[in-house]
């Protein structure tokens, strides 16, 4: 039987859905390229390919982070970071679903008196760190090498609008697929250590438990995606930075690239077998992510049309929402303590 802890899970994996989902298709709706229905419809489904495809590569750093061997435990830990997400949705900003789970944990490290791995925390700050840069130089690069395409063609404006709606729909696939491969570890990474449910077992298909709780939380951020993105949606696609489709083409797949980087074992073994520098394999924020593209095309085309106020008021969120996540985390593990 599904233990009701699972819950707090499928709460996050809804948050998640909510607010940094809706990152992938943000600013192709905002171009209004794609209609905000289909991109919905696209994001729930191979998000969910992407975390039953390649969800394990960023899960095994979030639970070295925190111990949490008891299902009220991973409960709770999910539960605030989704409380938190979804305060910062309300207000329609784009926050980052790891940051808050890494607060939660560590709000979780400090009630049970747990030392938090600071080698593992560092993965995380740098993974932090290296994502919105590299999304705004990704955007760049695939923003130029756009144009040049373009220029070389020289499509009729009919066909032109066409090659790029259809290049904005591949594109916002393969980052609904990176988003559920990377950031499926935030849903259900806390869960790996503390619920173990028995294999389902289809004739020559075994599905483990890991599987089931990346299935279950990958529906989750579908659902989030269906029902409470347009919000957050629109903050990305029209409020930061007014962008072209050429840009918005250029954003996806800045995004894309950059959660495949952080989230695939192959490249990072690839990498090291010809002794060059690779990636942490932690879950990242798609909002920063986001963000940073977003803003490298806007430094690329007119840094004074960028809504310095609104990015502001991100920044501000995606620094305060971990430690909210961190104090609500510790403040329930205390109240359930004393119950």
């Amino acid at each position: 039987m599904l233990s009701w802890h699972i819950f707090g899970g499928l709460f996050l994996g809804w948050s998640l859905g909510t607010n940094g989902a809706s990152n992938v298709f943000g600013s192709a709706v905002g171009s209004r390229m794609i209609s905000y229905r289909k991109a919905t419809i696209l994001c729930a489904i191979f998000v969910v390919v992407g975390a039953l495809v390649q969800g394990s590569g960023a899960t095994g750093n979030i639970s070295l982070l925190g111990n949490i061997d008891i299902p009220l435990g991973s409960f709770t830990t999910a539960f605030s970071a989704a409380l938190s997400v979804y305060l910062m949705s309300f207000f329609g900003l784009p926050v980052s679903t790891s940051q808050v789970i890494v607060g939660s944990i560590i709000g979780w490290n400090i009630f049970s008196g747990q030392i938090t791995d600071i080698n593992i925390l560092k993965k995380f700050f740098l993974a932090w760190a290296y994502s919105p840069v590299l999304g705004a130089v990704f955007s760049v690069f695939f923003y130029l090498i756009i144009k040049i395409f373009l220029n070389i063609f020289k499509f009729h404006l009919l066909r032109r609008d066409a090659f790029l709606r259809y290049a904005l729909i591949f594109a916002g696939i393969l980052g609904s697929f990176s988003l559920g491969a990377n950031n499926i570890a935030n849903v259900m990474g806390v869960f790996v250590n503390s619920i173990t449910l028995p294999p389902i077992i289809i004739g020559n298909l075994t599905i483990d438990s890991m599987h089931q709780l990346f299935l279950l939380g990958g529906l989750a951020i579908s659902i989030g995606v269906l029902t409470y993105s347009h919000k957050t949606m629109t903050t990305i696609g029209k409020g930061l930075f007014k962008l072209s489709t050429e840009a918005s083409l250029a954003v996806v797949l800045s995004y894309s690239a950059v959660l495949f980087v952080f989230s695939s074992t192959s490249l990072k073994l690839l990498l090291e077998s010809y002794g060059l520098p690779s990636f942490p394999l932690v879950p990242v924020s798609s909002s920063q992510t986001v963000v940073g593209a977003i803003i490298g095309i806007g430094l690329l085309k007119n840094a004074y049309n960028i809504k310095y106020s609104l990015l502001g008021k991100i920044a501000l969120a995606w620094v305060s929402s971990p430690i909210i996540a961190g104090m609500i985390s510790f403040l329930m593990l205390f109240l359930l303590s004393i119950l």
